[in-house]
């Protein structure tokens, strides 16, 4: 692969895409919201920084500033898988859910590079630690880490506000 191509790819929906794919996945039967997929890619790639496996990516100077600008991209890569047909998208009267599709678990299973097994490590530990307790307080102990990022990643238009 040219840098030119993994310049296009890094921090792509299709990258971002993947990553909720195989999280998503990992969490099934579990639906989440906008918020909580921004929190959860975040985590998913810097899961050293909350006491996880070795991070997906290097540790880099203001990486917490990320969460700023990853709403939008995650929020574009879900609707891009959501056409692929890897992830559903549920209207209930809160808002909208996302989940990983039929289809995911066999696309998950395809994934064999090296990245892609540190990708799926790294999803596998978030999904046992929100089952060891629950998702609110997995969303409490991450906010200890980084932040209150529901103030400012809260859901837009009604969204569903779990825990």
């Amino acid at each position: 692969m040219s840098v030119d191509t993994f310049g296009r790819l890094f921090n792509s929906p299709l990258e971002a895409g993947i990553r909720a794919v195989v999280v998503l996945e990992h969490l099934r039967p579990e639906r989440v919201d906008l918020s909580e997929m921004v929190l959860l890619d975040h985590v998913v790639v810097h899961t050293a920084d909350v006491g996880g496996p070795p991070s997906l990516h290097p540790e880099v100077p203001g990486r917490k500033g990320e969460l700023l600008v990853r709403r939008r991209l995650v929020e574009r890569s879900l609707d891009l898988m959501r056409r692929c047909h890897l992830v559903c998208q549920d209207s209930v009267p809160q808002g909208i859910l996302y989940r990983a599709s039929d289809e995911a678990a066999s696309y998950v299973e395809l994934l064999e590079t090296p990245y892609s097994e540190r990708l799926k490590a790294c999803a596998r530990w978030i999904a046992c630690e929100i089952r060891l307790t629950d998702k609110a307080s997995f969303k409490a102990r991450m906010r200890d880490h980084i932040g209150d990022w529901n103030e400012a990643f809260g859901p837009v238009d009604g969204g569903v506000r779990l825990g």
